[in-house]
């Protein structure tokens, strides 16, 4: 079937006069609204206004221009059904063939922080509506919805006159796809999904964020990326970006800008998304390496450089071919010292340019950049797990210390560097998987024990990599203890205080093994378990 007329009309008018001139080069009449038909007659296309196709103009300062049955009735109408030829023929319509719409930009302004008002006017109708109706009539009309589309169906048409049916379903797919991201971005910022914090952060009043789940959880994203392989090669990979919402908008690894390395991997992006959701809630400079989705080295210091050198060297074996997370840009001093270790991929907010210079030169490290990470602390939201058949979704894990809640249990109470030390590592146990255990001495993680089936397995392995580092540092459990025998594991690695939820039956045992030990126990009456 011939592309004998294509209506055009596009927010984001990037290649649009390649194709309305390339389309014109094959006989095509073009139509088109405003904005576009300007840009197609400034660059001197024959264009046909669209309000000489409706009789009606453009109204209410151009709400209403598409939402016309000479447009729909072109868009819909079956080719080979002798009914709705007749029909076209009795109201005068003529059928469109090739429909081309970029949508207005809600999501660039959602993410600038435009205020209500402006938000509401990029919400695009006529845009979607010939979206979907092209899209629903696909075996007759083709279905532009990026301009990275134009290219391919052009040279398509001016091959053959037309487009294959393989490519009318995918690009209706694709239409459809589109439409459903921005629905989602729309009704998650007017506080119909999931996100509390999305809502406050798009303007919502604070009680909204007391809106339960929604009755029906509608997700979109859009493909970054295809990966080389999933998590093992023989698993098919992809990334996508959420989008809308809170996350969406946050600086993370979605809209991370990666400036060197080789293609980032499935387990490449999970352990940057870890390392940079914890490195984030730190105020002071620190940085984090993760391996395998667990922290295996955290530290606070005066300079990045410090910071890094003593995260590395917190558990040097484990931070080879690590991930590493900084919260602070990258300088000559920090980059000379990350130089020295076989790293997977190293992101932070920037790299100095002499920096991401000498990093740059080992080709296997993927250097990301994500911009400023805003203020330091936990961040709200939802997070969602698949299982088959369905879909678990809670918020997130965004609880802080509640220091009214801080109850030491034990006659000798911590010092102010066991404080400073319990605090740290508390933070850090919250991003280990359960069961977890965290050892810290000088705000510096100098053991882990995490995603053991019993505790004081997870004890244990904590004080296997202290070593003699565990002689008077401190640590934190993610939930209580059950039995006594995690506390003596840590009295007998040398551990001089513990934070931890409480809440056992066998609280009285476990805090008479810490008092019998010298030891400082607080209770947090928070838990923050980690599967």
């Amino acid at each position: 079937m011939t592309i004998a007329r294509a209506l055009l009309s596009v927010a984001d008018k990037t290649g649009v006069v390649d194709l309305a001139r390339g389309l014109v080069g094959t006989g095509c009449e073009i139509i088109s609204t405003g904005g576009t038909a300007a840009a197609l007659r400034e660059a001197a296309v024959p264009v046909t206004a669209l309000d000489t196709v409706t009789g009606f103009p453009e109204i209410l300062g151009g709400r209403v221009k598409t939402l016309h049955p000479s447009v729909h009735g072109g868009l819909l109408a079956v080719r080979g059904d002798a009914r709705h030829t007749a029909e076209l023929a009795r109201h005068g319509i003529r059928p469109i063939d090739l429909v081309a719409v970029t949508l207005y930009p809600f999501e660039a302004a959602l993410a600038r922080g435009s205020d209500e008002r402006t938000l509401i006017e990029e919400i695009d109708i006529g845009g979607v509506t010939l979206l979907r109706a092209a899209a629903k009539n696909f075996h007759d009309v083709v279905v532009l919805s990026d301009p990275a589309q134009y290219a391919p169906a052009l040279d398509e048409i001016r091959r053959t006159g037309t487009v294959a049916p393989e490519m009318r379903r995918r690009l209706a797919q694709e239409a459809f796809a589109r439409t459903a991201v921005y629905d989602r971005t729309i009704g998650g910022w007017l506080g119909v999904d999931s996100t509390a914090a999305g809502r406050q952060a798009a303007g919502a009043a604070p009680a909204e964020a007391d809106r339960p789940f929604p009755a029906r959880l509608s997700l979109a994203f859009e493909k970054v990326q295809d990966l080389r392989y999933g998590e093992n090669p023989h698993q098919r990979g992809a990334f996508y970006r959420e989008g809308g919402g809170a996350d969406a908008l946050a600086p993370g690894v979605a809209g991370a800008r990666q400036i060197a390395g080789k293609e980032l991997s499935y387990n490449n992006i999970y352990d940057l998304d870890a390392a940079l959701e914890l490195v984030r809630e730190f105020g002071e400079t620190a940085a984090v390496v993760v391996k395998h989705g667990i922290p295996c080295g955290v530290a606070i210091a005066g300079t990045l450089r410090d910071a890094y050198l003593r995260a590395r060297d917190g558990d040097p074996v484990s931070a080879f071919g690590g991930i590493v997370a900084l919260n602070r840009p990258v300088d000559r001093a920090a980059a000379d010292a990350i130089n020295e270790t076989f790293l997977e991929a190293v992101i932070a907010p920037g790299f100095a340019e002499d920096a991401a210079a000498l990093l740059a030169r080992k080709k296997a490290v993927r250097l990301l950049e994500t911009g400023a990470l805003g203020p330091a602390g936990p961040t709200g939201g939802v997070d969602w797990r698949r299982v088959r058949g369905g879909l678990l979704v809670q918020d997130r894990d965004a609880l802080d210390l509640v220091e009214a809640d801080l109850r030491t249990v034990t006659s000798r109470a911590p010092t102010d560097a066991e404080w400073r030390d319990l605090r740290f590592a508390w933070t850090v146990c919250r991003h280990v998987r359960s069961n977890a255990i965290v050892f810290a001495r000088d705000r510096q993680v100098v053991g882990v024990g995490a995603g053991q089936p019993n505790r004081v397995e997870s004890v244990r392995i904590a004080g296997r990599v202290a070593g003699d580092r565990a002689r008077g540092a401190c640590m934190t459990s993610e939930a209580f203890f059950p039995f006594a025998d995690g506390v003596e594991a840590a009295a007998a690695a040398g551990i001089t205080a513990v934070m931890q939820p409480g809440g056992s039956k066998r609280d009285p045992e476990v805090i008479a093994t810490a008092e019998a030990a010298g030891m400082a126990m607080v209770t947090t009456g928070i838990r923050h378990f980690r599967h």
